[in-house]
């Protein structure tokens, strides 16, 4: 039953898929992109354009328009040919090719560009159709405005049915349109050849005139208006150049489509603008004043004269008719026609792709809140609320009412749309991405750059405080996307960038020569998987942060990986790392013993001069109870690292730092954001009682909480946390056991839209607390440094970074030194303040320590030798434990390390950190045991205790 159900839905979304209507390059490109650029411009703003700037200018507003869009389009036409274009056009070219933070800014804000368009599209509209009822008996109102809004309003209506109906009747009426304009344009120039009429006349239509061309081909800018701000008025005309590329998901093959019609579409159209500028700059005058009189005179002066006027403001004219073409032609109904059909397809078109675009961009979920409107309806997927939003909003610019209000705003946002197509085709061209192969050939990397530059100079020439708003909203939106960081991966040029600009910084790292005044610390820590040992990271890390280089090193000894789990361990990794703010690498490496695979994992970490120089490791807390085989093993890898020269730190915690048995848990809490924590704590604290355990709830009152399931009895007697018995997901956060026992974890996995679920806390408060101690600030107190030996300086410059970072702020440098004799003391103090001084180093105390020749107490002896009792040889086998002579020949250090833990206990027992320099252990002459003996008696019952050894490299420098 299941399985026939879900095979008719796959049979009926495959049939819905196959029905869908797809369009040719003529009917979906270049129809589209005719009806829009041949808009609203055309009809009622070309013959002012031509009056204000005259024959010349216009010509050159006119190529200037065409050469941006030449230009856009040629990379528009490189990057939907580099691979296939689905739905959403330019913002689905912008944000695959630039990146989201791109793609999600300039794809909001064009698809407001477009829906703002619908608005001037039936402004113009309502001009005409305005000019038409006035000369009947229909009530209107006495302000023209008004007039506008109202009939601007009913218009977009109208459109709006239109659209809804679907794109294949969206489509046919363009073609009709289509015919209806070409039909108009024909007219005009069928009037220009007929002799002008007295009317005509009149209004300052005189046919062909030598001396009209003359005057009229030089400008005429009135007070407020300027080469640029004429350009603005004009410019949308030339927007229509995406009409296609905007419902790129409804064409057969969007990548011949797409250049082929888009091309065709601006040669038309710009030769056909040049045509209707010199027809009515020849045949038009620059002013008329209407006068009978004059013209009966036969003099042109008086009629152009404006100042015989009473208002002195002439009525007619190329400056001041917006009609001038319905008064040129031979017909003036089907102009009229042909300016509907303008204003009107463009609305349409305009209004089809605003929410196709909006749409596209609310499925990739950029911006929080807007999916609602990426849902599709019918075989075609139309974005019906979004044509909802489209509407409102050009309700709203309708409100306006003034067309040459409306233009310029529009024309910055689409400058600026067309200014980041060009960069795109230049960024994906210089970052040479080899993934950047388009099919069209007739592009070029520095054509983009000038498109790209051109767009932005225009945008600031023509209103550079609409400009600076429109620069404002794009950064605005791309910091949104930015810090909301999408799980998006696109393959984009700026992901190109990144590796490239990486590679060269490495290449030219490896030419800089090593010096002292620029050493940092460059940790490798044996992690295993890094959420297993949380405190170790984030310890790492406050030393490298924003300094150097981090690596998490995971040996794996116990099992062979294949390739899909050890990539799928390695991004968990990443992932774990990423989402707790932890600038770091993650590298494993497998082999059967733990040492050797440190030693293949020191060689092949990092590459150049970014390359681990300090290992840093967890203490084995449980030498004393673990293998002798392991005990050999941790001992060998500090001698590994130290014969490759590197620098050695093994932290103890009081607490240990072995979280594996919590690591799901911690890598589910880690990627939660802070007001998520709170609000799941906040939830299921009221189900958690005294002893930390869950509440007798019902399932019922389980439900309401969104359980994910519930057994019939659900009690204290389940499973807890750590039971062998519990099974559990890598993302899931709540199971049962084989007993039906539910288990309730940490924490759900991240909202997936069906209802996340809210479950209980299984770590106690103090694992999480100890888990997460080096992310915190640290209380007032003291680092502690025990700088026993000059070890090149490490010793010191590592509390010297920690005392540095946030969160040990409130903590203050100690050092503490040791004297050999009384008598030395105060010069060996004198000399080490001095020595901090020389090296800048911030302290608050030193203390040289006089007496660690002193025998340790007969106590504390006891306390060592019965520390090594279990792990003293008797003769048969000295390979893993201490013999009798081992501990008489290293009788003095042993007792040093003693005495030290007694000065420890005495000086640095309430340190917030200490660092000591690490013992350093003798090949052949000091066994695994007694080593970690040593260090068991200098760190047992201490605060947080960092060992280090440097490899003598100096690392401080007196000089500047």
């Amino acid at each position: 039953m299941g399985q026939n159900y879900f095979d008719r839905r796959l049979s009926k979304a495959s049939t819905e898929k196959q029905a869908a209507v797809k369009f040719g390059w003529i009917q979906g490109v270049l129809v589209r992109c005719l009806l829009n650029i041949w808009g609203v411009m055309l009809f009622l703003r070309l013959s002012w354009v031509v009056g204000q700037a005259g024959i010349g200018l216009a010509c050159l507003i006119i190529i200037l328009a065409t050469v941006v869009t030449v230009l856009t389009t040629l990379s528009m036409s490189a990057i939907c040919t580099n691979g296939e274009v689905k739905g959403g056009g330019t913002y689905y070219m912008i944000s695959r090719s630039l990146g989201p933070e791109f793609g999600g800014s300039i794809g909001f804000i064009f698809s407001v560009a477009n829906a703002v368009a619908v608005a001037m599209y039936v402004v113009g509209f309502a001009e005409t159709l305005l000019v038409l009822l006035q000369n009947t008996e229909m009530p209107l109102f006495e302000n023209p405005i008004n007039n506008i809004r109202v009939i601007s309003c009913l218009t977009v209506v109208v459109i709006l049915g239109i659209a809804i109906v679907g794109t294949e009747w969206e489509t046919k009426a363009q073609i009709v349109l289509l015919i209806i304009l070409l039909v108009a344009m024909a007219d005009f120039l069928a009037g220009v050849a007929i002799s002008p009429d007295e009317e005509q006349l009149l209004r300052g239509y005189v046919g062909w005139n030598k001396t009209v061309f003359i005057e009229n081909f030089g400008p005429h800018f009135t007070e407020d208006q300027g080469f640029f701000s004429v350009f603005a008025v004009f410019f949308p005309a030339a927007t229509g150049i995406l009409a296609g590329a905007n419902i790129s998901g409804d064409l057969k093959d969007p990548q011949s489509a797409i250049p082929k019609g888009t091309l065709l579409a601006i040669l038309i159209t710009t030769l056909s603008y040049l045509l209707f500028v010199v027809v009515s700059g020849s045949t038009v005058l620059l002013n008329s004043n209407g006068n009978a009189t004059f013209l009966a005179e036969g003099s042109f002066d008086l009629l152009t004269n404006c100042s015989l006027v009473e208002s002195n403001k002439c009525e007619f004219g190329l400056l001041n008719d917006y009609q001038v073409m319905e008064m040129v032609s031979a017909f003036s109904p089907i102009i009229y026609a042909g300016i509907f059909a303008a204003t009107l397809s463009s609305a349409l078109a305009s209004l089809v792709s605003a929410p196709k675009i909006f749409q596209a961009l609310c499925k990739d979920k950029l911006f929080p809140g807007i999916h609602f409107f990426a849902k599709g309806y019918g075989k075609n997927n139309e974005p019906r609320r979004g044509y909802l939003l489209a509407f409102v909003l050009a309700l709203g610019c309708c409100a306006i009412g003034d067309l040459n209000h409306i233009a310029p705003l529009i024309s910055n946002f689409f400058l600026a749309a067309y200014c980041l197509i060009n960069l795109s085709c230049f960024h994906a061209t210089f970052v040479k991405a080899p993934g950047f192969r388009p099919a069209f050939r007739y592009y070029s990397m520095w054509l983009g750059f000038l498109g790209a530059i051109l767009c932005l100079l225009v945008m600031f020439i023509i209103n550079w405080v609409t400009s600076l708003i429109t620069f404002a909203v794009v950064s605005f939106l791309y910091l949104c996307i930015y810090q909301r960081k999408p799980d998006v991966n696109w393959g984009s040029s700026t992901q190109a960038q990144t590796y490239s600009l990486a590679l060269n910084a490495v290449m030219k790292l490896n030419e800089v020569a090593d010096h002292v005044k620029n050493y940092r610390p460059q940790l490798l820590i044996l992690t295993g998987h890094p959420s297993h040992r949380p405190p170790l990271v984030d310890f790492g890390y406050t030393v490298t942060k924003k300094l150097s280089l981090l690596i998490c090193g995971n040996v794996i000894t116990k099992e062979h990986l294949n390739h899909k789990a050890r990539t799928g361990m390695l991004e968990m990794g990443h992932k774990y790392l990423r989402h707790r703010g932890i600038k770091a690498f993650y590298s494993a490496v497998e082999d059967v013993s733990f040492s050797r695979g440190v030693a293949s994992l020191i060689q092949v970490a990092g590459m150049g001069k970014l390359r681990p120089n300090m290992l840093l490791t967890g203490y084995k807390n449980n030498w004393e109870t673990c293998g002798h085989e392991e005990v050999q093993e941790y001992f060998n890898v500090i001698h590994i690292a130290l014969d490759m020269h590197m620098s050695v730190a093994i932290l103890r915690l009081p607490e240990g730092m072995d979280y594996s048995k919590y690591a799901i848990q911690l890598e589910e809490y880690a990627m939660l954001s802070k007001k998520e924590k709170k609000r799941r704590m906040k939830a299921s604290s009221e189900f958690i009682d005294e002893d930390g355990m869950p509440r007798n709830k019902s399932c019922s009152e389980l439900s309401e909480i969104s359980v994910a399931s519930c057994p019939m009895d659900s009690s204290r007697e389940s499973s807890p946390p750590s039971s062998p018995t519990t099974v559990r997901s890598m993302n899931g956060a709540v199971s049962q056991n084989p007993q039906g026992q539910i288990n309730l974890g940490f924490l759900s996995s991240p909202d997936n839209g069906d209802g996340g679920r809210i479950v209980f806390p299984s770590i106690p408060d103090d694992i999480k607390l100890s888990a997460t101690q080096f992310q915190r600030r640290q209380k007032k107190g003291f680092i502690d440094v025990w700088w026993l030996y000059d070890d090149g300086g490490l010793t010191m410059l590592i509390p010297h970074i920690l005392s540095t970072r946030s969160q040990w702020s409130g903590c203050k440098l100690r050092i503490f030194a040791l004297a050999n004799k009384k008598d030395e003391l105060d010069r060996e103090q004198r000399n080490m303040v001095a020595l901090l001084n020389k090296f800048r180093i911030d302290y608050s105390d030193v203390t040289v320590i006089p007496d660690i020749v002193k025998p340790p107490e007969e106590s504390s002896k006891k306390e060592f030798e019965a520390l090594i009792t279990k792990w003293q040889s008797d003769g048969t086998n000295s390979k893993f434990f201490i013999t009798e002579s081992e501990l008489y020949a290293l009788k003095d250090k042993t007792n040093r390390h003693i005495r030290l833990s007694e000065l420890l206990q005495k000086y640095s027992k309430n340190s917030s950190l200490i660092v000591m320099t690490l013992p350093m252990p003798r090949k052949s002459t000091c066994s695994a045991a007694l080593y970690m003996a040593w260090l068991e008696t200098l760190t047992k019952d201490m605060p947080p205790f960092l060992l280090i050894r440097g490899n003598q490299t100096s690392v401080l420098t007196f000089y500047s």
